[in-house]
């Protein structure tokens, strides 16, 4: 090991003295299980270690109680870490259990790994602000805790506010199956409720008073699956019935409810597809002669990649080596599998852009191939709003056994796992180097905000969320 205090060994060295307080921080993350916006154990717990740490805490971020943001450091360049530790709901389950066994039917559970996702990227930071105080290198870091990615774009209303307008950069990562760098075009979107409002009646006696609210919504739906054929091939539409007005069949339902999740791949291609989508809507309220509104929950962009910092990352990951597993892991990962079909297993590996062989592994000990080309990700984020102010690059982590699935009780089972806690650590490590890089190499920066500049067209960031939309928990306050 050489002296340099930035030498990526002294790096590793010092992330994995500070290490298990941070695994232990991901576990309380995922004892919490909390949901979008009502993050607030799981966010007292990171100001409190990052408090201890020595960074100063700006709480209540674009008057969000469950974002915030920490800072250490003076001078530039200013580099961002962004934590995401929300929840999803529905997927309770024993951690370390092998087969399907909530906690508790119904509750909340990890499904997307961001307990691990959050406490991975703070201990980047500190390691990041720790390395360059010892070496008395001048540079700010930050670390962003930012709520409810799942369903409610904490970081594009972070980002409306003008969050992360003085970032040089922003680095985050996201659990998984494959260690490497994150490059993918994902998709943006809009989640629209639509909300009909008709006319009670005795659905016997007086059917023909009744307007049915419910009619309403079944012709809407039934409009937006037949624009199916003609929206655009990588484009989504999902839908759930939130309010089907009542469990009495004999009254006509004088009000409904549907939530809209549209996606496409460019923002602009969603909001034309939402406009679309709502004129169903129309066309259905005046079918039924029903009384429509319209309120837009969240929406997001797509990601744009950042080639520059993507291949700096990169290669940080190859001179890091790929995570190693031991037996135990290895075990578990292939009781995990057991309970996975050959298809689960497969859609991963092909999720992941790994080779097809892959698909033979309990545990991924190696590296992602990466030759600077994003890949397509029928995902969404709102770490893509992030990317078109700053210049932002992602990796994954080797957390979970190969072939689990996004959103499923098998990817909670395994949140609080000692491959979980070893892949958080590989990860933080690629961050925190990446991190320094930048800091270090003014033309790498200066590479990297070209490029941005680039994929814009020179444009400003335009938000999603129309100025007059504000997030869930400030929209109940004024109801």
């Amino acid at each position: 090991m050489r002296n340099d205090p930035l030498n990526l060994d002294a790096l590793s060295a010092r992330l994995e003295e500070k290490g298990p307080a941070y695994s232990a921080l991901a576990d309380t993350i995922w004892d919490f299980g909390e949901l979008r916006f009502n993050e607030h154990r799981s966010v007292a717990a990171q100001i409190e270690r990052l408090e201890a740490e020595g960074f100063r805490i700006t709480r209540d971020v674009a008057g969000l109680s469950t974002a915030f943001m920490a800072e250490s450091g003076s001078g530039g360049p200013v580099i961002g870490f962004l934590g995401e530790f929300d929840a999803l709901a529905g997927l309770s389950q024993e951690a370390g259990n092998p087969r399907q066994a909530p906690v508790r039917a119904g509750a909340t559970g990890h499904g997307c790994g961001h307990n691990l996702l959050g406490a991975g990227a703070m201990l980047a930071a500190v390691t990041a602000r720790d390395t360059l105080a010892a070496a008395g290198q001048p540079g700010t870091i930050r670390y962003y805790g930012c709520p409810a990615e799942e369903g409610g774009s904490g970081k594009t209303f972070m980002a409306r506010d003008g969050i992360f307008d003085d970032l040089d950069a922003a680095i985050c990562w996201h659990p998984g199956v494959f260690a490497g760098v994150n490059s993918g075009k994902t998709l943006a979107n809009f989640q629209v409720y639509f909300r009909f409002k008709g006319r009670p009646a005795h659905a016997a006696g007086s059917p023909h008073l009744g307007r049915s609210a419910l009619d309403a919504v079944e012709i809407m739906n039934m409009g937006a699956n037949y624009l199916r054929e003609h929206m655009p091939s990588d484009a989504r539409l999902h839908y759930a019935i939130t309010d089907a007005g009542g469990i009495s069949p004999n009254v006509v339902q004088a009000n409904a409810e549907v939530l809209y999740l549209i996606r496409s791949p460019r923002v602009a291609q969603a909001a034309t597809l939402f406009a679309r989508v709502r004129r169903c809507a129309e066309g259905a309220a005046h079918m039924t002669e029903t009384e429509l509104t319209v309120e837009i929950d969240k929406a997001c962009s797509e990601v744009l990649p950042n080639t520059v910092l993507e291949m700096a990352m990169h290669e940080n990951i190859r001179r890091l080596g790929p995570p190693r597993f031991d037996d135990a892991d290895i075990a578990f990962a292939a009781a995990i599998r057991e309970t996975l079909s050959p298809e689960d297993i497969e859609s991963s590996v092909e999720f992941f852009g790994a080779p097809a062989e892959a698909a033979d592994l309990a545990m991924a000990e190696e590296i992602l191939p990466f030759d600077g080309t994003p890949r397509f990700m029928p995902g969404s984020t709102d770490v893509g709003d992030v990317s078109w102010v700053t210049p932002t690059v992602q990796c994954h982590g080797a957390n979970y056994a190969v072939g689990t699935p996004f959103h499923t009780w098998q990817m909670v089972a395994q949140g609080k796992s000692p491959a979980a806690h070893k892949g958080m650590l590989h990860a933080a490590k690629a961050m925190a180097a990446t991190g320094l890089d930048i800091i270090r190499d003014p033309e790498l920066l200066a590479r990297a905000k070209e490029e941005l500049r680039r994929r814009t067209g020179g444009k400003p960031y335009a938000c999603p969320i129309p100025p007059e939309v504000v997030a869930p928990p400030l929209r109940r306050a004024t109801r």
